[in-house]
């Protein structure tokens, strides 16, 4: 078999059982036996496609086939699964939170700043201006203040711990690359595991926001460098890279991977990724990439 058809669901609302994976294995072309991954979580099923180039249509036809079921459904071809390079975007992937609006609250302005941030993350607005216009609103504000977020207001996504720890103990190098700021993107990374962390920095004078970023500001370009240089710095292969985002500044990552994947995204993020989960957490990774879950490594 050529290829696999993945099926997931959320761990906490098991969606799957063995009707339902039976009604996807039906729509697909030379299907083979279901394998599960994780009883009513997660499955696999191989096939071998008569167009390889329409995994898109397969994928649909799936979904269609589950009849509304919150189940994700991942298209891919079975070889070189498992990736050795894994990036992820940090606000609303890793972490359930978008830092600026959170910043902004502590000024008043949390609901202008999150209406430009949700803009931005639609690709309706330009990234960079966008970013710009929302620190210039942060000025004066306490530095100090980034603690309290992280302290009170930050939440992991769930399973994020068990996806980074996995790929690392597997051989994977991992990056938490941000259009965010380094005060965020260093202890979060720190939390979760990530091997490193990059983000935007925000300018302090005199222990306060300045209102300026230091350009120039990483951006879609900047993400997509930096999958660049790492595949280059480890000597990987196209396929053996993975990036996972949410935002319009993920897409040409996310385009760029071996795997890109659009996590609980944005309309255009969907459309551009190869693969996309919207009920599954993020160990849904790790199920995409054949793991099962007595594979898995540390709790989230």
């Amino acid at each position: 078999m050529t290829h696999v058809v993945t099926l997931i669901s959320n761990p906490t609302a098991r969606a799957l059982d063995a009707a339902s994976v039976e009604h996807a294995r039906e729509v697909l072309p030379a299907a083979g036996p279901a394998q599960w991954l994780d009883e009513s979580i997660a499955a696999d099923i191989p096939f071998t496609p008569a167009n390889e180039k329409n995994q898109r249509a397969l994928a649909g036809r799936v979904r269609e086939a589950l009849a509304g079921l919150a189940v994700d459904v991942v298209v891919q071809p079975a070889a070189h699964r498992r990736k050795r390079l894994f990036l992820a975007d940090m606000d609303s992937t890793m972490i359930g939170q978008e830092c600026i609006d959170e910043l902004a609250d502590f000024v008043g302005v949390k609901a202008h700043v999150a209406a430009i941030t949700e803009r931005a993350m639609r690709g309706e607005i330009a990234f960079e201006p966008a970013l710009r216009e929302r620190v210039a609103l942060l000025k004066g504000l306490p530095a100090a203040v980034v603690g309290e977020v992280i302290s009170g207001r930050i939440t992991l996504m769930p399973g994020g711990r068990t996806l980074v720890a996995t790929m690392r103990a597997n051989g994977a190098h991992t990056c938490l690359v941000s259009g965010g700021f380094t005060v965020f993107t260093g202890p979060i990374a720190a939390m979760i595991g990530f091997d490193e962390n990059r983000g935007n920095l925000l300018i302090v004078e005199r222990e306060t926001f300045a209102g300026r970023v230091a350009e120039p500001i990483l951006g879609s370009a900047a993400k997509l460098a930096t999958l660049k240089e790492l595949r280059e710095r480890f000597g990987l292969r196209h396929d053996e890279t993975l990036a996972i985002g949410d935002g319009a500044n993920d897409i040409p990552m996310i385009e760029a991977a071996g795997l890109g994947v659009a996590y609980r995204a944005k309309p255009k993020v969907a459309e551009a990724a190869q693969a996309r989960i919207d009920h599954g957490d993020l160990t849904a990774m790790l199920y995409v990439q054949g793991y099962s879950r007595d594979e898995f490594v540390g709790h989230s």
